[in-house]
């Protein structure tokens, strides 16, 4: 809706003007592009995640993993309430707006709590993590 809809709109608004700087050979404007281009599309990108990991109840939400996730989960951390209490804990620890991920090492096989700033999307902390749920500590 209008919040997810100001990182679309500002993450093409940043593309075009990117290529416009690209076009007529203005380097300084390219480089100063690259944090708007980053914010706006990761923020698209993580709400994307975000609202794709909100599901009510009728659509398989509200219960805890089980099958593969939930076995990977209790192996890696304990139990989903340890999991929960690490999230609690990396999410708290962020100072101002960033998220806080479940995510998949696809090299290690394992499961990882990550937590980026702002809204840098999950990829800028490797590209073999895979996020499986993403949680915005800032507004939600």
């Amino acid at each position: 809706q209008k919040h997810h809809q100001a990182y679309i709109t500002n993450y093409n608004k940043a593309l075009e003007q990117l290529h416009e700087a690209i076009n007529k050979g203005h380097t300084s404007t390219v480089v100063k592009l690259q944090s708007a281009i980053k914010f706006n599309g990761g923020g698209h990108i993580n709400h994307s995640i975000f609202w794709n990991n909100l599901a009510p109840i009728h659509e398989g939400g509200g219960e805890p993993p089980k099958g593969s996730l939930g076995w990977a989960i209790d192996s890696e951390f304990g139990s989903l309430e340890a999991l929960i209490q690490r999230v609690n804990a990396e999410g708290t620890a962020l100072q101002g707006s960033g998220w806080v991920w479940l995510a998949l090492n696809k090299e290690l096989k394992k499961l990882s709590v990550e937590t980026t700033a702002n809204q840098d999307p999950l990829v800028t902390k490797g590209s073999a993590l895979v996020p499986l749920l993403g949680i915005d500590v800032w507004e939600h």
